[in-house]
């Protein structure tokens, strides 16, 4: 142990122990104030006396601040850089201000109470993490197989010297020394004292590079790895392989221009091309060659190959569609009823043709068929032909014609009782017009396949014979009906009436009268078979029956008489 005098203002202590602590590291920020501890930041003691100082590189101490109690203000005794940085925390400990690389030193806290002094050496480190890495002088492509310096990665002043790391979609490389090299190197900024890491990737690519994503990251102690933007190479690769792409619009029919694309696999690919068009070779100086106005004569196989390697070859089939159609009835067709009409539908298509009738719009479940024609079959008939892409439409009208017929001529009375109804139901085309041979209000149906039907409504106050007569330009149709008047009706139906009444009466008496001769005849017949079976019963037995003789004899007469 040794002895030490302190002289600080006008008080002198003798200090006859000094305490020398291990030494103490920590890490402040480049840039921020550190806060160098003292004691491991202990509580204050009272009465005491604290100094702050450094070791300079030359080997010297400098003093940078006493603080006498812990009531007094510190007192700055720097003259250097520190003279403006240094300041002390409650805890006693020293704070400095924007720390910097030349921060890197051991600063000791010296704390002199009345009977001891004690010294608590601290090394300071001074850290800064890098910028975010970058990657410069990045490779305009690279070529297939070669090895080739992808670009540089950066990451600036930082201390310590930030480590760098590449990857190839997220998966880190490592340098082998043949297909992977990487070279780094640290700069120092002799200003700053801040390092600067450099980083060089030689690789050699291949065709699956051709969409990789090249990314390098900075490794530092104070922070999470930090990531570069990533980059990607065009590589340079030869073509392989080609492939042949027909363009068009839809289904090929006739008339289409179609393109034909050929595409090599390479990198760039190839500026000319050979085609094949129907056996003729064709180059252009381009992917692509457009056939105008294609026919089904352009149905086949088409090729395109390299120019520089005909091996080297792609094909595709096309298909052009056609469809021709015909249909034996057209415009308007005129026949007339009963008659007979035959249609005929032909189609040569590239594939199945798909046949759609339509009468009037509504759709038929078939081709229509015309034998015995009906008013009912008038129309405009629509048939549509389809086939991949293509549509044709045939169509055709056709008009029945008759001479009007009268299916019925009929009368009713009205529902009132005090009109009667005359009804006459007619066919014919042209639309037939209706006459009646007496006036009255008439009501018409609509005209539909052929039919009508016509109303009037009349009041007859006599007998009479009404005729319908159906007209068009092709001829006529005649029928009559009698109608009675509706007065002769009524008082018909009184007298009627009358008389079934007299009628019903006369014939319940006759009844009667009947009933009571029946009823006699009856008893009569009783009497006489039962009167017979007597008398043959007696002469059986020998008897004679009781009685005058003159009845006797009269009897006997009679017996005679019925055996004869």
């Amino acid at each position: 142990m040794h002895s030490t005098v302190y002289y600080v203002g006008a008080f002198v202590f003798s200090v006859t122990l000094l305490q020398v602590s291990s030494l103490e590291t920590i890490v402040g920020l480049y840039g921020e104030t550190i806060e160098v501890p003292c004691n491991n930041g202990a509580p204050a003691v009272a009465n005491l006396f604290i100094k702050w100082k450094y070791d300079k590189d030359d080997g010297t101490t400098g003093d940078l601040l006493i603080k006498k109690n812990l009531a007094d203000q510190a007192s700055i005794l720097a003259t250097d850089d520190y003279k403006d940085r240094v300041n002390i925390s409650e805890n006693f400990g020293l704070l400095i201000a924007d720390g910097a690389l030349h921060d890197q030193k051991t600063f000791t806290c010296m704390v002199v109470t009345e009977s001891d002094v004690l010294t608590y050496p601290v090394s300071v480190l001074v850290h800064k993490k890098p910028s975010p890495p970058t990657i410069t002088d990045k490779a305009e492509d690279l070529e297939n197989g070669k090895l080739t310096t992808l670009g540089k990665c950066i990451a600036k002043d930082a201390n310590p010297a930030a480590n760098i790391t590449w990857s190839r979609n997220g998966k880190p490389l490592a340098d082998d020394g043949k297909t992977i090299v990487i070279t780094s190197t640290v700069e120092v900024n002799q200003e700053t004292g801040l390092s600067s890491t450099a980083s060089e990737l030689e690789y050699t690519a291949s065709r699956e590079d051709m969409a990789a994503e090249f990314t390098c990251s900075a490794q530092h102690s104070l922070d999470a790895d930090q990531e570069s933007a990533p980059a990607t190479f065009s590589i340079h690769y030869p073509t392989e392989k080609v492939s042949l792409q027909v363009v068009s619009q839809g289904s090929l029919k006739e008339g289409d221009n179609v393109t034909l694309k050929c595409k090599g696999d390479g990198n760039p690919p190839p500026a000319s091309y050979d085609f094949y068009i129907k056996g003729q070779k064709i180059t252009v100086n381009s992917d692509t060659h457009t056939l105008v106005g294609v026919t089904r004569e352009s149905t086949g196989e088409y090729k395109c190959s390299l120019v520089s390697d005909s091996a080297v070859v792609a094909s595709e089939n096309i298909t052009v569609s056609f469809l021709d159609v015909s249909l034996s009835l057209s415009g308007t067709i005129v026949k007339k009823v009963g008659e007979n009409v035959e249609v005929k539908v032909q189609k040569n298509a590239s594939g199945i043709v798909e046949v759609t009738w339509t009468k009037d719009d509504e759709k038929l479940e078939k081709q229509p068929k015309f034998d015995k024609l009906k008013y009912a079959d008038s129309g405009n008939y629509v048939c549509e032909f389809s086939v991949a892409g293509l549509t044709q439409i045939r169509s055709f009208r056709l008009v029945i014609e008759g001479v009007p017929v009268i299916k019925r001529l009929d009368k009713k009375r009205g529902d009132d009782g005090k009109h009667k109804v005359l009804i006459c139901e007619a066919e014919g085309s042209p639309k037939p017009s209706v006459l009646w041979s007496i006036n009255g209000t008439s009501e018409e149906s609509p005209y539909v396949n052929g039919k009508i039907t016509n109303k009037i409504v009349m009041v007859p106050t006599e007998n009479l014979t009404v005729s319908c007569t159906v007209s068009n330009e092709l001829g006529q149709d005649v029928k009559v009906i009698n109608v009675s008047s509706l007065f002769k009706e009524e008082e018909n139906t009184k007298r009627q009436d009358q008389t079934d009444d007299s009628g019903d009466q006369a014939k319940l008496i006759v009844g009667i009268v009947v009933g009571l001769l029946l009823a006699a005849l009856v008893v009569g017949l009783v009497y006489w078979i039962y009167m017979k079976k007597s008398k043959q019963g007696s002469w059986k037995t020998g008897e004679k029956e009781a009685g005058t003789s003159e009845e006797s004899k009269k009897l006997e007469e009679n017996n005679h008489k019925a055996e004869v």
